[in-house]
């Protein structure tokens, strides 16, 4: 399945591209994660070529098997199409006909605080109710540490209602809060 999905721009942010991780991005992947804040909250270390591409075999097995549904997310700074990757969201489903699934997100340091991760992920989300609601998806679920504020913050704009908290368990250190967003959820 190829996959492209558009963010239009605002007036005060760039447009946005999402497709998925190809070998390409590579070195822009290294790069984002040379972020001592993004290495913090992700679990899977990427500090080189091979570990890049590592990553990147996994989001390609995650899309043959439909179970972890990962985008690259570039801001689109010309009418050309080519832009700086700002980013990575990601659906991850444990099987097809499943009423619930977990989505996830991280935004490169250059990106943050400009709104990209929310639209970003308000566009996996149309996408993901659109496609697999069919399948009985019915329910997106978003987890962070009860720490990471920004994540809190980002849940809320992409309108993903706080739950409840959930206990630490590993390979996560802290409690967490349990985000969701319905599939009736008002547009």
């Amino acid at each position: 399945m190829t996959v492209t999905l558009q963010v239009d721009a605002t007036p005060s942010a760039s447009a946005l591209f999402l497709r998925p991780w190809n070998d390409r991005d590579a070195g822009p992947l290294v790069a984002a994660y040379r972020d001592p804040t993004l290495r913090r909250w992700t679990r899977l270390p990427v500090e080189s070529i091979e570990d890049a591409a590592e990553w990147l075999a996994l989001q390609r097995r995650g899309w043959e098997t439909g179970e972890r549904l990962s985008f690259a997310v570039y801001e689109d700074h010309s009418s050309t199409g080519e832009g700086r990757l700002a980013g990575n969201v990601v659906m991850k489903r444990t099987g097809p006909s499943q009423e619930s699934a977990e989505v996830g997100y991280w935004t490169a340091a250059h990106a943050r605080g400009r709104g990209v991760a929310p639209r970003a992920l308000e566009s996996l989300t149309r996408w993901a109710f659109g496609v697999f609601m069919v399948e009985g998806l019915e329910r997106l679920d978003l987890l962070h540490q009860v720490d990471n504020l920004a994540s809190c913050r980002v849940a809320e704009k992409a309108r993903y209602e706080f739950h409840q908290v959930l206990p630490a368990r590993p390979p996560f250190p802290r409690d967490g809060h349990l985000h969701i967003r319905r599939a009736d959820t008002p547009t």
